[in-house]
Parts: C-alpha cells; structure tokens; sequence
C-alpha cells in the first residue's frame, strides 16, 4: 500500500469526557492532520465537578505536536447537543470546504482517514453524495465485493462532509410541517419490497406503514425540540435533496461512549464497541450509484428500531 499523506482539514467535538478523548485524540496525533478545528461545549452549572472535565477535556485537545494549524471553537456556557454541534459545524463549514468530522467517544481505525479523504475527492461535485461514513452496522452481510455501498441513511459516529452538502442543513427543520401535511414520507421511504405469497403482501405493507410512523415520529419529536440532538436535521436535509450517503463494508469507527455519561447512548446496544476492520487499498470502486435497499431494510429493522 502506497504511503498516505492526509490533507484533509479534521473536525473535533469535544465535551466532558476525558477518557474517550484521550483515545480519540491519540487516533487523530497519529494521522497528523494539517488542519485540526476543535469544537467545545461548555460545563453545565447544576452538574458538580464538569467544568473541572471539560478543562481537562481541553487540556488534551491542545497538545498538538505536529505541524498543524489548529482552530477552537468553545463555548463558555452548555449550548447542549442540538445548538452545539449545529452551531460548531456551521463555523467549520464557514472555514473550510470539506472535513473529516468525529466526536470524542469515535474511535476510528487509521484507514477511515483515508478512506474520507479518497472519497470526498471522488464525489466532491457529485450532489447526489451528501456524506461519507466510517460506520458499518450489517455484522458481516454484504451485497457485493465492493469497498463501499450507497444508503438512504447517515450514519454519523465517525463521517465527513463538503460545505455543498452543509448548505442545505436546517436545524429548525423549517420544512417539516409541509413534509407532515403533505404525507411526503410515504414517497420518501417508498413501499417496502414485498414478496407475492399469501399473506406476505400484508405483513410487508404494516412493515412498510411502521417505518413511515417510526420516522414521522422521530421527527416531530426532533421538530418541537423535544429531542436535544442534531443528526435526525440532517437525515431529514439529506432526504429532501434525495441524497445517499457512502457506508464501507467493514466497519472503519467504534463508538467507546456508551454508559450513564453519555448523552443519548446510555444504554448499550449492538451498535455499541463495534470491532474496527482495516480497510483494503486500494478501494473497490462501485460502478453505479444506486441505494443498497437491502442493506437499508436491515439497518431499519436493527438499528433504528422498527422490525
């Protein structure tokens, strides 16, 4: 395998936790970015001892001890997850026009560096791609021998974006009451593939009518702010624009952070510690850009919840 140099800027989102980030940050020394932006989110005033965390938290980030430009951006006060990391990567986007994103509990194998990089080159004008992620949740079922597949779903622990994909991203979801009203998601999701045996149209129907509830949920919910997250923004931005998302077909990022300290990952699930692979050079380029929908169909049944 040919030596890898990484130009790619790389983003950074840190908080309170300074084991995670330890490792993490360790992962990002060893890539040598030549432009690292830091995003923090400040202490909480009711939670005891977190602002003596994020201190540490930030002491970590800060030993860079390779040539590399480095950018904060932290916030004295608790914006929470939802203003945070909306409000951090629209200051990165601001700076720069396409990074390799992670949160301090995505522990990426040293091949997810590249493999953004290549591919954010690949599709850098392709408006049909909107992201590229390290993260793989098929267990070892794949469609193909190619080094990645196409997806309706953006997986996030670990990813990387352009500033013309950012561009549509609204925090707000400004345009989910006319998506609601108009019973849009039905075209969206599109009706699940069925097999013609008896009984089998109807399951698959109730199955097609549970993930459109599942996801009308999720974002009413995300819409009235009742969800303090910001990902669910961005897997609705993407489906209006009709846009896939690249996932390798070995997983490239684990995420270390599930337990009590987590904000939205508290309880462990299958998705939790994922074993990392070593990506294969050079990658096996798909020559179609077509959704893997079995692939989508799995990942609707285990990782988002509706069976």
């Amino acid at each position: 395998m040919s030596e890898f140099h990484l130009t790619t800027p790389v983003v950074l989102f840190v908080f309170n936790r300074p084991h995670t980030t330890e490792q993490v940050f360790k992962e990002i020394r060893n890539a040598k970015p030549p432009k690292l932006l830091i995003v923090a989110d400040g202490p909480r005033e009711d939670q005891s001892g977190e602002a003596e965390k994020c201190a540490a938290v930030r002491a970590i980030v800060e030993q860079v001890d390779w040539d590399c430009q480095v950018l904060n951006n932290y916030s004295d006060t608790n914006l929470g997850c939802r203003k945070r990391v909306a409000s951090g990567l629209d200051w990165v986007f601001n700076m720069v026009d396409e990074a390799i994103i992670l949160e301090d509990d995505c522990l990426p194998d040293t091949t997810f560096f590249r493999f953004c990089q290549e591919l954010l080159e690949r599709y850098r004008t392709d408006e049909r791609v909107m992201t590229i992620s390290g993260n793989n949740f098929q267990f070892g079922r794949r469609r193909t021998e190619y080094s990645y597949y196409f997806s309706r779903y953006a997986h996030l622990w670990g990813w990387a974006t352009w500033r013309r994909a950012w561009k549509f991203y609204d925090v707000d979801m400004k345009l989910w009451p006319d998506i609601q009203d108009g019973s849009w998601l039905f075209d969206i999701l599109g009706t699940r593939r069925v097999e013609i045996q008896e009984g089998q149209y109807q399951v698959d129907v109730m199955r097609s009518i549970g993930t459109v509830q599942y996801w009308h949920n999720i974002f009413e919910y995300t819409y009235k702010g009742w969800i303090d997250t910001w990902d669910y923004q961005l897997v609705f931005t993407s489906w209006l624009q009709n846009g896939l998302h690249i996932l390798p077909n070995t997983n490239l990022v684990s995420n270390i952070g599930f337990g009590p300290e987590a904000t939205h990952t508290k309880v462990m699930t299958q998705c939790a510690n994922v074993p990392i692979t070593v990506m294969e050079y050079p990658l096996n380029h798909p020559p179609f850009i077509i959704r893997d929908s079995w692939a989508d169909d799995y990942s609707q049944a285990t990782h988002f919840g509706y069976k």
